[in-house]
């Protein structure tokens, strides 16, 4: 005696060949990340770092606030969602924000007067100022390390996205 069970797995197929191309497109999944990220970096902003990023040396009465990395606001503006079809990233297009991100030393440079013949400070009356550059802490804003590892609250963040995608991919 033979026993004999036919399945049609038809519907189980289509399911699974919608949800392949599906993923094979995420370009809507790197979008929401790219945002994701931008909106993670404006909140690092908000707490002053997370980890809270170290003080300042010589805090200064016209600083915004108190805020750190924030005097004008030029820096934390400047951060920009970018995606393709296939990656989601954040980032600044401006000059210094590497060394405030990563911390660094500045390159030694020449201060010259703007407005006037010479430069006043401490009592003192000078030409030209020749500075040995700065050494600036890491301050990250972006949510990643200087080893690329995301921060806690993104990956947190963008591995629920993740999953979100691929469950709705399936229930198509």
């Amino acid at each position: 005696m033979t026993f004999e069970i036919n399945v049609d797995i038809g519907a189980a197929d289509a399911v699974l060949r919608e949800a392949a191309a599906k993923l094979q497109r995420p370009a809507p999944l790197m979008r929401a990340i790219a945002t994701e990220l931008a909106s993670i970096t404006a909140l690092n902003f908000l707490a002053q770092g997370r980890p809270h990023w170290l003080g300042l040396k010589h805090p200064s009465a016209r600083r915004t606030n108190g805020m750190i990395l924030q005097d004008t606001g030029r820096l934390r503006d400047s951060v920009t969602p970018f995606h393709t079809d296939d990656s989601a990233g954040v980032g600044s297009n401006l000059v210094y924000a590497a060394i405030q991100h990563l911390g660094g030393q500045t390159r030694p440079h020449t201060i010259l007067p703007k407005n006037k013949r010479a430069l006043a400070f401490n009592g003192r009356v000078v030409k030209k100022v020749n500075h040995p550059g700065s050494k600036l802490p890491a301050r990250p804003f972006l949510p990643m390390g200087a080893n690329g590892e995301l921060q806690f609250e993104a990956e947190v963040e963008l591995r629920s996205m993740a999953q979100e995608y691929l469950r709705s991919a399936l229930e198509t």
